[in-house]
């Protein structure tokens, strides 16, 4: 992967954008793409690249021209299917000079036009830039793994992958957050393109080209999910349960072998303990030859570590294993540095293990690892999919005092489990449940919990929040085809477009990677099993309460058993506990002063205050209510993204208060 960024004039009498500008640009994105940088520019726009080298080293260096025409690319990502999609073009006519993907989509455009992102089998940001046309098109992959974000001031277009770079461009572009994008945030964990954190700056949406064109734009979805409809044979797969286990088992086996074998540098593996990395790194490993090389994370706190199901894991695959053992001061320590690179707020730590977890890989000199993200969202593996299923079961009976009992097989993984009370239980789950074929039934529950938190907001926060219903907005945005679709679709299709784009594949997954020059690949989202997961029938993926179910038949010839039978555990880490030890960081009081939180005026000062000290209070306890832990996480790190990004830091660089030097961190390295 790499990062991209750009300027273009939207008139013909904006000025120039300068070489400077750009230069500012690409140096912002260093972490991204270390290896080489180039920049082009012309009377009307200016592009720049920092390249991460993975495929054709010697010869795909960027911005790139097509040779012919006046068109240029930069390109964020990797197109797997581009051999063959070369072939196709060579047959048209088209001549290669390198043996880059990104010059294959530069070809696939003229060749095919909008037409060429449908082709495309992989993930990417992508710009190209018609210099004779003065047309520019931007695209994005079909789940948005690789993120684009895009500014309009002054007559001019700022696109970068990091809205970083947009700040470096123009130190007089506004910087403040947007009231919408925290109340999204506060909501669904995520804002959901093209609504972004910062005001004035949006975010490509996932699946779609933009073409700008004499100062308008048009958007077009070249992608859109294909469930099968009620009531027809539209998109059903119609094979039996034996079939779907050898269809998936093959396409995720392929998909496996495109990204092994596509790129000209070594590719390592992601091993969490849980079924899907472990499927991905046994089926990576046929493809690694002598050497494969696997990282997992470890946690000092028992309750989240899963190192035995590691391990595990590794005898059977004889890789050469490492290691790093996250404690709640290393969380603390590097998550500044985290916010810095995820570029919004979150309300869990999690993906503060997964930047050490990247520092390590790149330690070991991998620019490359496969992850085992998607799977859960494509074949119905999490716990608020089950939620979902029992609670409208409930609701056809909402009277019925057996029904409910279900709900004590969800979140067995969970210290204080929102199922182990009985009464609060039924009180809790029971939410709305007559209206259990209303969409957003089974998220419902999730997003009430967390919009509790905007009670912490400032006065000024609720009035500019005034008037507008996030989830309301959502609903009205969804699919056409949302309502003829099966209930597990409509949930599956609610998780996608929301929390697996926004956060996983953001603030756990591409961000952290690229904190470290680290490209991840995710086999179960590739194009072939992407379709194939959304055309088989919901029995298939979630059989009674049973998550995974076709994913876990594929892999029981690969993965060990004890791995397949294992409770559901998603990936987490500590959160509010890491920051209220004795040895906690001292810029935690710093951003939570009443002057700080004052300042930034997302939050009131006294509720924070008042927030703060409930959780130390209750810090030697070790326990904290899931409210309170998102509220500590998620106002921490808004104060800090406010600090970084829009209080008097101007040329868009880090807080050097808050900078923490990772290599001092005391996380623990193993081999």
């Amino acid at each position: 992967m790499c990062g991209i960024a750009g300027i273009i004039g939207l008139s013909t009498n904006a000025a120039p954008p300068t070489r400077e500008a750009l230069v500012r640009m690409a140096s912002s994105l260093f972490h991204r793409g270390p290896d080489e940088f180039g920049v082009y520019k012309d009377d009307y726009a200016g592009l720049a690249h920092a390249r991460l080298s993975i495929i054709d080293l010697e010869t795909g260096q960027q911005p790139m021209a097509d040779g012919e025409e006046g068109t240029w690319i930069v390109f964020n990502g990797e197109i797997f299917n581009y051999v063959e999609l070369r072939e196709e073009l060579v047959a048209l006519g088209f001549r290669f000079r390198t043996r880059s993907d990104t010059e294959v989509i530069i070809h696939a455009y003229r060749a095919w036009g909008d037409l060429a992102f449908e082709r495309f089998n992989g993930q990417w940001a992508v710009a190209i830039w018609d210099s004779v046309a003065k047309r520019l098109v931007l695209s994005r992959d079909r789940v948005g793994i690789c993120p684009l974000h895009i500014c309009e001031y002054s007559g001019h277009l700022y696109f970068a992958s990091e809205v970083k770079a947009i700040f470096a461009a123009n130190a007089r572009i506004p910087r403040a957050l947007d009231p919408f994008g925290i109340s999204q945030t506060f909501t669904f964990w995520t804002v959901v393109p093209p609504q972004g954190v910062f005001q004035g700056v949006t975010e490509l949406e996932p699946g779609h080209v933009r073409t700008y064109e004499n100062g308008v734009f048009r958007d077009h979805a070249y992608w859109s999910p294909s469930y099968p409809l009620h009531g027809t044979t539209y998109n059903q797969f119609h094979g039996t349960i034996d079939d779907a286990v050898n269809e998936v088992r093959n396409a995720i086996d392929k998909a496996t072998s495109l990204r092994m074998l596509r790129a000209d540098v070594p590719v390592g593996s992601y091993l969490s303990g849980g079924l899907d990395s472990s499927l991905v790194a046994a089926l990576g490993r046929k493809f690694a030859g002598d050497r494969f090389q696997t990282f997992s994370l470890s946690f000092e706190d028992a309750e989240y570590d899963e190192t035995q199901y590691q391990r595990l894991m590794v005898n059977l695959l004889g890789s050469e294993h490492h290691e790093v053992v996250v404690s709640r001061s290393d969380i603390a320590n590097v998550f500044p540095e985290v916010i810095y690179h995820t570029e919004r707020p979150i309300l869990r730590t999690a993906p503060a293990p997964l930047f050490l977890l990247s520092k390590l890989v790149r330690d070991h000199g991998i620019k490359v690892v496969l992850t085992g993200e998607g799977a859960d969202e494509m074949f119905a593996g999490y716990d608020i999919f089950r939620e979902g299923k029992v609670r409208r079961f409930w609701g056809r009976q909402p009277t019925s005092s057996l029904r409910p009992r279900l709900l004590e097989r969800l979140y067995p993984y969970l210290a204080r489990s929102p199922v182990s009370q009985q009464a609060m239980a039924r009180q809790f789950f029971g939410r709305n449940i007559s209206a259990s074929h209303a969409p957003g039934f089974a998220h419902d529950t999730r997003w009430h919990t967390t919009g509790s938190l905007k009670r912490l907001f400032s006065k000024d926060m609720h009035a500019a929040c005034s008037g507008r219903d996030v989830i309301k907005e959502l609903l009205e945005e969804i699919h056409m085809d949302f309502a003829r679709w099966s209930c597990l679709a409509q949930d599956q299709h609610l998780e996608i477009r929301t929390l697996l784009s926004g956060y996983l594949l953001s603030s756990q997954g591409d961000r952290m990677l690229m904190s470290h020059s680290v490209e991840g690949r995710f086999p179960f989202l590739d194009k072939d099993v992407v379709s194939l997961a959304d055309s088989l029938p919901p029995a298939y993926k979630l059989r009674v309460l049973d998550e995974k179910y076709v994913v876990k038949l594929a892999a029981s010839r690969i993965v060990p058993s004890e791995i397949i039978a294992r409770k559901k555990q998603p990936y987490r880490a500590p959160d509010a506990l890491s920051f209220v030890s004795g040895n906690a960081p001292g810029y935690i009081d710093e951003v939570l002063s009443e002057t700080a939180v004052k300042e930034a005026n997302v939050f009131e000062p006294q509720g924070v205050t008042q927030l703060l000290r409930k959780c130390r209070s209750r810090g030697s306890e070790g326990q904290f209510s899931n409210t309170d832990n998102m509220a500590l996480v998620g106002v921490l790190s808004t104060q800090i993204l406010h600090q970084q990004f829009v209080s008097g830091h101007p040329d868009g660089k880090r807080n050097i208060k808050l900078r923490i030097d990772v290599d001092k961190s005391s996380a623990i390295q193993r081999s």
